[in-house]
């Protein structure tokens, strides 16, 4: 058993400094250094014990997708020297799950949503983190709210105690081509830009979480500033 997670723990760290030379490569054309890009581990279906030998190795934000997944490893994973997030579809009556247990919530795609954090942490008298989500490609299949009433709802949600708005988070929807993706992600920088010119009270643009294990380059390219990364660190998913 030793001998496996021995090996798995080699190939995660070869995993990892490629990520990081991919990463510090992305950035050159801007200017812009490593050390202001958060790699978050995606790490749907991984173990806790695969989870801490990444953590052990230097990653430290994961990022879980579903609810149950999340509460059934989290007593397990290292959460002292990691950050952790909530990536998935997150539904109102989840909710009670998941505050307090982790850092960021990236998925927060409707008013309702929001409210209903809001209302929990103002009950557990604490201030959660999150991301506002945006389906830039309006796609029926993905989650978020519409591009274009980004900042009517961040306007309606500076309004909410309990709560602290750190940036947007977006899934592209599938692009056959480059340029789709360049397309899509200037979207989501630029709409991120307008927002930060708002100064909505309580809203900051600190995050732009964008870009996956399959386009994380490019959407460093466009000016992502966080990655969620699953199958390029750990491996096809079983």
């Amino acid at each position: 058993m030793m001998e496996k997670l021995s090996d798995k723990e080699c190939i995660l760290k070869e995993n990892i400094e490629k990520i990081k030379y991919n990463i510090t490569n992305a950035l050159k054309p801007s200017g812009r250094k490593p050390e202001d890009i958060t790699l978050v581990a995606a790490t749907k279906t991984v173990s806790s014990d695969v989870i801490n030998i990444a953590i052990k190795n230097g990653i430290n934000n994961i990022g879980e997708n579903r609810v149950q997944e999340l509460i059934t490893k989290f007593a397990d994973i290292n959460t002292t020297n990691s950050k952790v997030h909530f990536i998935g579809h997150l539904q109102k009556n989840k909710v009670k799950d998941i505050v307090g247990k982790v850092d960021l919530i990236q998925s927060v795609d409707s008013l309702d949503l929001a409210k209903k954090i809001s209302q929990l942490s103002n009950k557990l008298n604490m201030v959660t983190n999150i991301l506002v989500e945006v389906n830039i490609g309006n796609d029926q299949n993905k989650f978020g709210i519409d591009k274009d009433h980004t900042a009517e709802i961040l306007y309606n949600l500076s309004k909410l105690n309990g709560i602290k708005v750190w940036g947007l988070m977006s899934i592209l929807p599938i692009c056959e081509n480059k340029k789709d993706l360049y397309k899509y992600f200037g979207q989501m920088r630029q709409l991120f830009i307008d927002i930060k010119r708002e100064r909505i009270d309580n809203i900051n643009m600190n995050f732009l979480s964008m870009g996956m294990s399959s386009d994380y380059i490019e959407a460093l390219e466009c000016g992502s500033n966080m990655v969620r990364i699953g199958s390029a660190l750990f491996g096809a998913r079983n």
